[in-house]
């Protein structure tokens, strides 16, 4: 059932088997454990309620948004609907890309609806917001949307599991590929929030370790319409490459008027550090063909891919993009780890999720590693030319395969507090 966010009713305590005080250490002792055990064995509601919170109508709502609450649906229903005996259920709001609106979503979901588990958190502002709070509530959180790394470093939280990609996954490979092309000389346009920041941070980094340099950048607002300042900017540094360090309606946008500027007839390529297979078809591969970029799904890849997405296909209107294969992948984990946790307790839902290991439509040997970063592999793509192109979604082609444990920041680097202690 999907509900929507607002609604005051209120859902009923956890209930707790009573017991009967006894005479003698041994029968109090025996009592204790039996209602701790029983206490824990169970659903804290009425049902297990799962919050889809993300960017459902603004510049990134296609690359999570509506597709992702039908993604966590989907996986509700393969599971079958019901976990420990209790119903399952979906609840979905827009956090609308601000960080406030998007904690006081989470805080009444927490406090008076009864959601054990928050998932999307597109925007990197808000999925770091989220998961401080559901840190303190003792809840779940399970960012697929979200990007910036600093979720599994200085943000880390024993509770929080980054799914999906990340900037650094993202653009170390996109950078390394560009650099070993002969690529080595970059301008940076930045989107101002964290994932922004993480992504041109990264990048930099990654020009230093393979021998290119970054020789300028530029930092935009969200939902920027006019980036002809920008460009400008970049067309003047004469860099071989404009890596856009921003996502969704930006990239698209950015790269239409970089093209319109002459950029690549000039000889600049462009790099998309976060793009996905909704922003290529936005763009049409007449302006994006050539294009590379590194992401962690594509739809056609295989058999299992092309089966989920075409029922994905039949209740949405565009082909899976990452964040929704992942929202899917993550909702299945979590409802598996319950079930075998047999509560929804968050400590011990997170022991059984990173003691299962992860294979689904979405990712294939994956495991949940101690500071919450998700180990798979990362595949690097290639948009198709238009006469490479057999269909409207038929768009990437596979470059290379990054293998998980080369593809995300090692934990020792990640700086993670709770690690530490």
């Amino acid at each position: 059932m999907l509900t929507r966010y607002g609604s005051r009713r209120r859902f009923p305590p956890t209930q707790h088997v009573k017991t009967t005080r006894k005479r003698g250490g041994w029968t109090a002792f025996a009592a204790g454990l039996l209602f701790s055990t029983t206490a824990l064995a169970q659903i804290s509601g009425s049902a297990l309620r799962i919050g889809v919170l993300d960017d459902q109508s603004g510049p990134l709502s296609a690359l999570s948004g509506a597709g992702s609450v039908v993604a966590a649906r989907m996986a509700v229903e393969d599971f079958g609907g019901t976990i420990l005996g209790k119903p399952i259920e979906i609840v979905a709001a827009d956090h609308q890309n601000k960080a406030d609106i998007g904690a006081n979503i989470a805080r009444t979901w927490y406090d008076e609806t009864g959601v054990s588990m928050i998932t999307g958190l597109g925007n990197s502002s808000v999925s770091i917001a989220v998961q401080q709070l559901t840190r303190d509530k003792k809840r779940v959180s399970m960012v697929t949307s979200g990007g910036t790394f600093e979720l599994t470093g200085k943000y880390c939280s024993p509770n929080g599991v980054h799914w999906t990609l990340d900037t650094y996954s993202v653009t170390k490979g996109t950078v390394e590929s560009l650099v070993r092309q002969g690529a080595k000389t970059w301008f940076f346009l930045t989107a101002d929030y964290a994932a922004g920041y993480s992504f041109e941070e990264v990048g930099r980094k990654t020009l230093v370790d393979t021998g290119g340099q970054a020789v300028g950048a530029v930092k935009h607002p969200l939902s920027t319409m006019d980036f002809s300042s920008f460009i400008l900017q970049a067309q003047s540094s004469k860099a071989q490459v404009l890596g856009l360090a921003n996502a969704g309606g930006d990239t698209i946008n950015a790269i239409k008027q970089a093209v319109e500027f002459g950029l690549p007839a000039q000889g600049m390529r462009l790099a998309a550090l976060y793009f996905d297979i909704t922003d290529v078809h936005a763009l049409g591969a007449q302006i994006g063909g050539g294009l590379t970029f590194t992401a962690s799904f594509y739809w056609d890849m295989n058999e299992k891919t092309r089966a989920w997405s075409k029922r994905f296909m039949e209740r949405h209107s565009t082909a899976p993009a990452q964040a929704h294969a992942g929202t899917y992948g993550a909702v299945t984990h979590y409802l598996k780890a319950v079930q075998a946790a047999g509560t929804d307790n968050a400590d011990a839902v997170m022991a059984k999720m990173r003691e299962l290991p992860i294979d689904d439509v979405y990712t294939k040997g994956g495991s949940v590693r101690e500071d919450g970063r998700v180990i798979r592999d990362m595949y690097l793509f290639e948009v198709k030319q238009p006469k490479e192109a057999s269909g409207s979604w038929d768009l990437l082609k596979l470059v290379d395969t990054i293998p998980g444990d080369k593809a995300f920041r090692p934990m020792s680097e990640g700086g993670c507090s709770y690690l530490k202690r």
